[in-house]
């Protein structure tokens, strides 16, 4: 299985979705995207998940991001699980679910983890940028559901960072004071951030948010 790292390109593919026939590349266009992979379709955790996802939609669109799950059951089932998603999560599922039977995709991501699981997929996290460049892995096993909360305070960093000289300091969130880089000569900082900055230390430097 191959390995995929941050800065890699997300492998590209095509597949069979419960919203019919993607190629990723093509359907990422120039949006931000989110792949999660899920153990098996008619599962308790995931399936609050996924109505988790569904409900946060909005929250995904106004950052200009898709998200789209992997289960390595069928489309058929897929469907059906959707029906029970959206009954007990009280939520109507809008994005697809791939189907990859065979695993195809699951071993291109490197989804399974044979210690944990022979044959179903961990739940694996991919951020990608618009650039379809790999900016965030994350794995959870499979009896631990997703903070999709932290995953959009994810999004709003690296979606901050990717425009801005700043990184964002532990427990961050936005709206917060953000760390100017260290390349940043303390000269260029006025120019750069006119907000002011407090110079906690020499290499920590503290701003307001830029854009905000």
């Amino acid at each position: 299985m191959a390995t995929v790292r941050l800065g890699d390109i997300a492998p590209d593919f095509e597949a069979e979705t419960s919203l019919g026939k993607i190629k990723f590349h093509e359907w990422l266009g120039d949006s931000w995207g989110v792949l999660f992979s899920h153990p098996a379709d008619f599962t308790p955790v995931c399936t609050t998940e996924l109505g988790t996802v569904a409900n946060y939609y909005p929250q995904f669109e106004k950052r200009d991001v898709k998200v789209i799950a992997l289960s390595v059951d069928g489309v058929d089932s897929h469907k059906e699980w959707i029906k029970d998603i959206n009954e007990t999560q009280n939520t109507t599922v809008n994005f697809p679910i791939i189907a990859d039977e065979d695993k195809r995709i699951a071993a291109l991501y490197d989804m399974i983890h044979p210690n944990a699981s022979e044959s179903f997929t961990v739940r694996s996290v991919f951020i990608i940028g618009p650039d379809k460049k790999v900016k965030l892995t994350l794995t959870y096993p499979a009896s631990t559901g997703r903070n999709f909360d932290e995953i959009l305070r994810v999004i709003d960093s690296l979606q901050l960072t990717a425009k801005y000289s700043v990184a964002t300091p532990a427990n961050w969130k936005d709206g917060d004071n953000v760390v100017i880089s260290t390349a940043i000569k303390d000269e260029d900082i006025a120019a750069k951030f006119p907000k002011g900055y407090d110079s906690v230390k020499p290499y920590l430097r503290m701003t307001p948010q830029p854009n905000k």
